[in-house]
């Protein structure tokens, strides 16, 4: 039970700013996890977690928050620098990459938070990326594709 609400916490502050433990405690609640304050304390001690300047949302150690714009233009040069190929199977994608780059690429895919990945998973020069349905899938071609091009 602990790893998964530490799971969630971790998953909670990846997605949005949680200034506060009761805020963290709320969103836990939504989710159906009944937790207390003391607990919800203990979770982000044992996680390491500190508070970001500016804004005192919670985030990990060393994790940048940087705008849309930077991940979009970050994610836009990994891309035309790593991606050597892409195909869509369905509701996947197989990104190639060159040897040991496929990770790096994931995870530029994964801190874009694009609304078509459900998830990547990056390998030694492949990555698999789920898209949320066919639909969702050709979009992402496309955009990438593009991406690779320019």
């Amino acid at each position: 039970m602990k790893s998964w609400r530490q799971s969630k916490i971790l998953e909670l502050i990846d997605r949005e700013a949680v200034p506060s433990q009761e805020g963290l405690r709320r969103k836990l609640q939504e989710q159906g996890i009944t937790a207390t304050q003391a607990t919800v304390s203990r979770d982000l001690k044992d996680l390491g977690l500190v508070k970001r300047a500016g804004d005192g949302a919670y985030v990990r150690p060393g994790a940048e928050r940087s705008s849309a714009a930077q991940l979009d233009g970050q994610l836009k040069r990994a891309v035309q620098t790593l991606t050597r190929s892409l195909e869509r199977v369905d509701a996947l994608l197989v990104v190639r990459t060159d040897r040991g780059q496929a990770q790096g690429l994931a995870e530029w895919i994964d801190r874009a938070r694009l609304p078509e990945v459900a998830g990547t998973i990056g390998g030694d020069d492949t990555i698999l990326i789920v898209c949320r349905g066919a639909a969702a899938a050709t979009v992402l071609e496309t955009r990438l594709g593009e991406m690779a091009k320019e």
